[in-house]
């Protein structure tokens, strides 16, 4: 375990930063390219022990997934690293037409030749708990069963209607799910138990965490099943911040944390957000009675009269920043401003609402020279980004009290983004001051 620890492909950007920051806080240095780099780049962070992609299959089709996975899984697999990881989202919202979490796995299984895919959920660090198979997820300081979660229970595109994560992988793969429960993990005998459980001839094992205890408990677990059966495993970041403990026991890392020192504020920030969570909302709001101009933008003209409303919003995004402020610009606030199913109607658009607000964000960072940004809404930032030609991310200001939403330094070939610092927030990540906490660039 000396080279490589991981590779692994993030189903969205926002969760791709998630495992960069919860690796790199951890000492073990990670890009993240946003496509399969060429040889001359990669050479460039050939240091780092951990590398990934920044995927978009969250928001895509199983037809999409078995023309694009399979040669991102074969490129990952040729680095070499101990542990491929197809990285999901903590709330495991997936559908059997959209981001469907079976078939990817099926993709990746293929690819890696391996009957048994571990996979690790429950993420203490987030507040994602795993117990006897179900879901559950914090929201304003209360945790829910994740079908019973205020936000996750109505999420516009996949709804989580079920809790039990195998129930809900019936619905999107035929493959047995066999679950290492709590019982299981924390057993005198679970060393055998697990071994009996991983002897299976195909399927997927979940394993439990409630706790830090029981994440230790099986990361030791997905290392052991991945030295036997095969690299290739799925889940949320509590895959690295579970192998993250068996690392240490193994004596592949140090057992220190990483130093990121505040890096100061700006004077002006942009933000785009898609997301219509309520999480969102809140921050939104805050951030106004904080000193940022908040400017409503029309999806539904972003999508079907695209080059006009793009302007429009970049000259009204521009008019904000001169006067010197701080600017968020937004599709809707909160939740009963959802107009999702007006813009489902339109072939794609949920796709090219994503791309335009990155487009509106580039203008603005190329005209008035902006050193730092934030785009708002897991799936919009995947769509988003790409239109900022950037070619990788590396961290540079992890955000402990909040993790899974770091700001990050860009890397690339073109000039006004190459060494922007970006922040790609989830809907539901962050506390009300997320975005003034950006501005001034400070971890708490």
């Amino acid at each position: 375990m000396d080279g490589r620890l991981v590779s692994y492909y993030g189903d969205d950007f926002t969760g791709s930063t998630d495992v960069m920051e919860a690796l790199a806080s951890n000492g073990v240095e990670t890009v993240l390219f946003l496509d399969i780099p060429k040889p001359e780049l990669l050479a460039r962070f050939g240091h780092c022990r951990a590398i990934g992609i920044a995927g978009t299959s969250r928001s895509e089709t199983p037809a999409w997934m078995d023309e694009h996975l399979a040669p991102a899984f074969q490129w990952l697999n040729s680095l070499d690293a101990a542990i491929c990881h197809y990285k999901v989202c903590s709330t495991f919202d997936s559908s059997p037409g959209i981001g469907n979490i079976g078939k990817a796995i099926e993709i990746g299984r293929k690819g890696f030749g391996q009957s048994i895919v571990p996979v690790i959920v429950g993420a203490p660090q987030l507040k994602r708990y795993t117990a006897f198979g179900n879901l559950f997820a914090a929201y304003q300081g209360r945790v829910f069963r994740i079908d019973r979660h205020p936000v996750m229970s109505r999420h516009p595109v996949t709804p989580m209607d079920e809790a039990d994560l195998a129930l809900h992988l019936s619905k999107q793969t035929s493959l047995p799910v066999l679950l290492a429960d709590l019982v299981v993990i924390t057993a005198a005998d679970a060393d055998r138990r697990i071994d009996e459980l991983a002897s299976h001839p195909d399927g997927i094992l979940l394993l439990d965490v409630d706790s830090e205890a029981t994440q230790a408990a099986a990361g030791r677990q997905m290392l052991r099943v991945a030295a036997r059966s095969g690299g290739f495993v799925a889940g949320s970041s509590g895959v690295e911040y579970a192998l993250l403990s068996a690392w240490r026991q193994a004596g592949a890392i140090g057992g220190g944390s990483a130093e990121f020192p505040d890096i100061g504020p700006v004077e002006r920030l942009a933000v785009v957000s898609g997301s219509v969570s309520p999480t969102t909302e809140r921050q939104i709001r805050t951030a106004v009675e904080n000193g940022f101009e908040s400017i409503a933008l029309d999806p539904l003209a972003l999508v079907s009269n695209g080059e006009a409303a793009v302007d429009a919003a970049v000259q009204a995004g521009i008019g904000k920043l001169k006067e010197g402020r701080s600017v968020i610009l937004y599709t809707a606030l909160g939740p009963s401003a959802d107009l999702g199913a007006d813009i489902d109607r339109l072939p794609g658009a949920r796709h090219r609402l994503g791309g335009a607000l990155g487009t509106i964000l580039r203008r603005l960072i190329e005209q008035e020279a902006l050193p730092r940004a934030v785009v708002a809404g897991g799936d919009t930032s995947s769509h988003a980004l790409r239109q900022l030609k950037i070619d990788a991310l590396t961290t540079l200001l992890p955000l402990p009290q909040t993790p899974g939403s770091p700001l990050c330094l860009a890397h690339g070939d073109y000039a006004p983004t190459n060494g922007l610092q970006i922040a790609l927030k989830g809907g539901q990540v962050g506390t009300d001051g997320y975005f003034a906490q950006i501005r001034d660039g400070r971890k708490n």
